[in-house]
């Protein structure tokens, strides 16, 4: 009586949804990927303000620094929050802050709201809500602590799935954390392996006000439609919104695709107004009263030579913009191009793989190697996830060589004694340059689960800055050079013995991890 048979009534899989394509990649202008700001709101910085950060000790040396600093706001958007001494180092930070702001005149207004998921959030005796709960107590005016339940885990399936499963079904699994004005976009979670020796990626956007209110209002209004954890341990929806499964599921999914949808409809419009004031006032015949507001705005503000946009997917809201964008990507990608494409869990939508084979750029996909996959020795049932992972990735190789793409199409895994590997992203080399000049950074592993269950989120940096590029093009070589090549003898090694079962099983069951 195998846990996986609870999920029988969800095998079949979801009716897709039908979306327009966006514009074909505009061949003028400032760069090429301007026709993402026909999706999403476009935010022009100076190259200046981005840093890349390498290892986790950087991503948490970073976030406790960013939390002691901040005076008017902490939004931190996180899977879970771990349990250890790391996490509570963390908790103890923002105590600290928000004990300091209540005593100091210059930033009395300091408020913090962190969005977790409510499954995996509310896992185990001592859990993220328990390690919150002092917070709210402490400072009920200042703190908020939302759990966000995806609508699908509703019913009989409900009170069937046990704690852990139920966690397939669909989760936040946004990352994003931001202090004032900077903003961290990560795929790391706030956990103690994430401080240590779990590789993820790490980018700070420093000084951003736009960016960062975008993000405080995109966790704004998903907080708005979770659970609000309350000092008891206890859970309730704010006054007169739908509940996520006990209420009705199409109108919660309409009210919560509503609030999204006008956070990022009222940025693009906010940034489309700014762009055009910027444009005509640096243009001659603008008025005398224009340009002499932009006078002062150029005095203070660089010339932007990056682009910020953010991607959000949240198909159980009917949100798919993150999809439609990253298949464009492969899709309009030239002859000669580079596409150096991340996960931490090889496990590509049909889509997706059906890009990367059919369309003619080159392609390095790095994924993990058994001994590095996050699963790696679980107990149970998730102890065979690695063993899925190994099946589906030799499948693919399998296509890559019946199709003899083999020089097009490179799969490397990564390898690292004592570490594990969840980074994900892409970076994007136009044919005959040795620099990228997009990267793709945030949640989705480019995954069913991403696409179609969770809520997620990445942006698209787009530079024209030889630095950043640079920046960018070396902590894509650093990640890949703790990888191998894959080749047919990768698949002959003890180490990648698939058992019957878990071939049989895992084409039922890969659109769950």
């Amino acid at each position: 009586r195998s846990s996986w048979l609870l999920l029988a009534p969800l095998l079949t899989p979801p009716v897709p949804v039908i979306t327009a394509p966006p514009c074909s990649l505009c061949p003028e202008g400032a760069h090429r990927f301007q026709w993402i700001r026909n999706l999403v709101p476009e935010f022009g910085i100076s190259s200046s303000h981005v840093k890349v950060l390498s290892s986790p000790v950087e991503f948490y040396e970073l976030l406790k620094v960013q939390i002691k600093a901040a005076k008017q706001r902490v939004v931190m958007a996180s899977l879970y929050l771990g349990t250890g001494l790391l996490e509570q180092e963390l908790v103890d930070c923002l105590e600290e802050t928000l004990e300091r702001s209540l005593q100091a005149k210059s930033s009395p207004d300091l408020r913090v709201s962190i969005l977790l998921d409510y499954t995996r959030g509310s896992r185990g005796r001592k859990n993220s809500r328990t390690m919150l709960i002092p917070l709210l107590q402490r400072f009920p005016d200042k703190v908020r602590v939302s759990l966000f339940h995806t609508p699908n885990l509703r019913g009989l399936l409900r009170l069937l799935i046990p704690e852990r499963f139920n966690e397939t079904i669909g989760l936040q699994h946004i990352k994003v954390y931001l202090f004032d004005d900077n903003v961290i976009l990560s795929g790391a979670n706030l956990s103690d392996l994430y401080f240590t020796n779990r590789q993820d990626r790490y980018v700070l956007l420093q000084d951003s006000p736009e960016i960062a209110d975008f993000f405080t209002e995109l966790v704004d209004a998903i907080g708005d439609v979770s659970l609000q954890l309350q000092q008891d341990d206890t859970v309730q929806m704010m006054e007169g919104m739908e509940h996520p499964y006990q209420g009705d599921k199409v109108a919660y999914c309409e009210i919560a695709n509503q609030r999204v949808m006008k956070v990022i409809n009222s940025a693009r419009t906010r940034q489309e107004l700014l762009h055009a004031k910027t444009f005509h006032s640096s243009h001659p015949g603008s008025s005398v009263l224009s340009q002499q507001g932009s006078q002062a705005s150029e005095d203070l503000k660089p010339e932007p030579d990056t682009w910020i946009y953010p991607l959000i997917q949240m198909k159980p809201f009917g949100i798919q913009i993150d999809e439609v964008v990253t298949e464009t990507l492969l899709t309009e990608a030239e002859r000669d191009a580079r596409i150096y494409l991340t996960t931490g869990y090889f496990n590509l939508t049909q889509a997706y793989m059906d890009l990367i084979l059919g369309t003619r750029a080159e392609y390095r996909i790095l994924l993990a190697s058994p001994e590095v996959n996050g699963f790696f020795g679980a107990k149970g049932v998730a102890g065979a996830i690695p063993a899925a992972y190994v099946y589906i990735e030799h499948q693919f190789y399998n296509e890559v060589c019946y199709l003899q793409q083999q020089e097009r199409v490179q799969l490397q895994e990564y390898s690292r004694a004592g570490w594990t590997f969840h980074a994900k992203g892409l970076w994007l080399y136009l044919a005959g340059s040795d620099l990228p000049c997009l990267t793709l950074i945030g949640s989705p592993n480019f995954g069913y689960r991403s696409v179609h269950r969770d809520l997620e989120a990445q942006v698209a940096i787009v530079t024209e800055n030889k630095a950043l590029q640079q920046q960018l093009h070396q902590e894509q070589e650093q990640l890949y050079l703790c990888s191998g090549v894959v080749s047919m003898s990768t698949f002959e090694q003890p180490n990648r013995y698939v058992k019957l079962w878990v071939k049989l099983v895992t084409p039922l069951i890969k659109n769950f991890f």
